[in-house]
């Protein structure tokens, strides 16, 4: 896809599965969450049902892991017949503890990109999920340097991203939006005006994916994130 970039003056970017490692960790804990609740259902029905509270309880808990916690607790209460042991209920807290502990795994040449737009263009981290949360990846990524600003959003519709561009008095003609998600991070942008590079991660949250035909939309995407430096002048 041939998109112009040569207005570009801000660029942002999405954090988890965009900079470092994110969506693996909550494929994985789902894993031993089904494996705790193996006496009562199968797998896929554990799975099923998880993603179904999830979605259920988005309004209420946002995105992160906090929420998926909640979510794992009361798909248990529902799974079990009110019947799970307080020793399961024990284990699902350990394995969000287990989540929120984990080390932050920088994706293939983050910081040669950022080492290379630093000072060229404004950069921003534009991501969703708990604050607390994405405020600790972000100190322990060791990249907090290269960002001129850093968003936490509750959501990442149209609406979030015109606010939050207003905001800080960005011109939608001169940003450009890079994330994994093509639901959050690229099909908003473009609806606004901006521009949009899709770098797709190995693993997609079900609530992420969405189909869209060949050519429908005017975005740049690319097999990983250092291919970006080809295309921006």
């Amino acid at each position: 896809m041939e998109v112009d970039f040569g207005n570009i003056k801000v660029i942002g970017f999405d954090a988890d599965d965009t900079l470092w490692v994110n969506e693996t960790y909550f494929r994985d804990t789902e894993e031993e969450f089904a494996n705790l609740l193996e006496g009562y259902e199968t797998k896929n029905k554990i799975d099923q049902e998880l993603f179904k509270m999830e979605i259920k309880n988005l309004d209420l808990y946002g995105y992160g892991i906090k929420g998926f916690v909640l979510s794992m607790i009361e798909s248990a209460l529902d799974l079990s017949n009110n019947q799970v042991s307080q020793k399961t209920i024990s284990g699902i807290l350990d394995l969000g503890k287990k989540m929120l502990t984990q080390p932050v795994e920088l994706l293939d040449d983050v910081t040669k990109v950022l080492e290379a737009l630093n000072g060229k263009y404004r950069l921003i981290v534009l991501t969703k999920g708990d604050l607390l949360d994405q405020e600790r990846k972000l100190e322990k990524s060791g990249l907090s340097n290269y960002f001129h600003h850093v968003e936490v959003l509750s959501d990442k519709k149209e609406e979030n991203y015109q606010h939050l561009l207003d905001h800080l008095q960005i011109n939608v003609n001169e940003f450009l939006m890079i994330g994994n998600s093509l639901k959050s991070d690229v099909l908003p942008l473009l609806n606004i005006g901006a521009k949009a590079v899709h770098v797709p991660f190995h693993t997609t949250w079900q609530h992420e994916e969405v189909k869209t035909e060949e050519g429908e939309y005017d975005y740049l995407k690319i097999g990983k994130l250092s291919e970006i430096l080809e295309y921006l002048p």
